[in-house]
């Protein structure tokens, strides 16, 4: 508890003022992805909200859009034209007077491709702007590199008994080749302690070797505990390579695709079991990471915020009520029977929806909070 106060200056200062900034810019991404596909489609939007609950500052544009900040910091939204609430509720009643001129500008009575491509653009924004700020890093500050050869092997590691020794190169890791160092933390990071055949060569000669990694007390790159893998091997001189243009986009390609797979790894891992729920984080954790990240520069403050980003778009195309892939998975069966899914059905999947929502918000809060104690 001594500790928890002692970093409230930290918190207040740091942490929640960074975390506000993350938040605030990959919000409205997401949201002006939703904004500028609607306009393109001739909607009327309403309002466009950064937070919820009640408005602190706000103005009108030309077009009679409402912008505005609001109380809550946790999100936001866009609400058009014929909608009843933030979470894109038709108001039937309202549609159903709907003049001619009405019916053009309002969400809902818009053709199924128009309202699929409103829905979609928020993730895929978001996927865009993680991309983007890959492109960035790695065309101002390059890459680092290291070699799969081993430099070093702890010992009473699980690389020790396993019997790798310094000088080995590792090749692929079941069956998956490895090029760089990172490809194999990336892959041993999801490991949860079962059996991985390693493909190495050794004296110029191949071999294979099967290690099961330790699960071990560590630390994240913010020096918060966490238990992690560990092989127990180092690698060799970690080089920096200047990227061009071209190749920091073929690289922020590839970190977008590798976030998005491990994010759906982890996930599934959960979801079977393997892996402890209690690693799902919520809005305390990141906080803390993005204050953490804050203080250790811009460039990491950078890196995190696409990460989120990425992370955000994928968790807004699950196919759950309430999230933008569950209005996708309604216009999907829409396309599939030739009408639009029943509206009670919509109703009950919104309850379901929003209930799910609630309780993994509670449990990631619950999660943050045992962290801290």
């Amino acid at each position: 508890m001594a500790d928890l106060l002692s970093n409230i200056p930290q918190l207040l200062f740091i942490y929640i003022p960074a975390f506000l900034v993350v938040l605030s810019i990959i919000v409205f991404v997401h949201e002006y992805g939703h904004y500028s596909v609607a306009k393109l489609a001739g909607v009327k939007v309403e309002e466009f909200s950064i937070g919820f609950g009640k408005e602190l500052y706000g103005w009108n544009d030309q077009s009679g859009t409402r912008w505005k900040i609001s109380l809550i910091p946790l999100g936001g939204y866009v609400k058009m034209f014929g909608d009843t609430d933030p979470a894109s509720n038709p108001d039937t009643d309202k549609i159903a007077s709907f003049t001619k001129e009405e019916e053009k500008i309002a969400f809902h009575t818009q053709s199924l491709s128009k309202k699929t491509a409103i829905v979609a653009a928020g993730p895929l924004i978001n996927f865009i702007l993680g991309f983007v700020i890959f492109i960035g890093l790695y065309s101002v500050y390059g890459k680092s590199y290291s070699s799969t050869q081993l430099a070093n092997i702890s010992q009473d590691s699980a690389a020790y008994e396993a019997g790798l020794l310094a000088g080995d190169i590792i090749t692929h890791i079941d069956n998956e080749p490895v090029e760089s160092f990172a490809d194999i933390q990336q892959i041993v990071a999801l490991n949860t302690g079962t059996a991985m055949t390693l493909s190495i060569q050794r004296d110029g000669q191949n071999q294979t070797i099967t290690i099961t990694p330790k699960i071990m007390d560590s630390e994240d790159a913010f020096g918060n505990p966490i238990k992690r893998p560990i092989l127990g091997i180092v690698s060799g001189k970690v080089q920096f390579h200047e990227l061009g243009l071209i190749d920091s986009i073929k690289e922020a390609a590839i970190s977008t695709y590798n976030a998005t797979a491990m994010t759906l790894k982890a996930l599934g891992q959960m979801i079977s079991g393997d892996r402890s729920l209690k690693e799902i984080s919520g809005p305390i954790s990141i906080a803390k990471y993005s204050g953490q990240a804050a203080q250790m520069g811009i460039p990491t403050l950078l890196y995190l915020t696409a990460l989120i980003s990425i992370n955000l778009g994928l968790v807004n195309l699950f196919p759950i009520p309430m999230l933008d892939g569950g209005h996708l998975l309604f216009y999907g069966i829409e396309a599939i029977q030739g009408r639009p899914l029943a509206e009670r059905y919509q109703e009950w999947g919104l309850k379901f929806g929003m209930i799910c929502i609630a309780m993994l918000m509670v449990f990631a809060v619950l999660n943050d909070i045992m962290r801290l104690f």
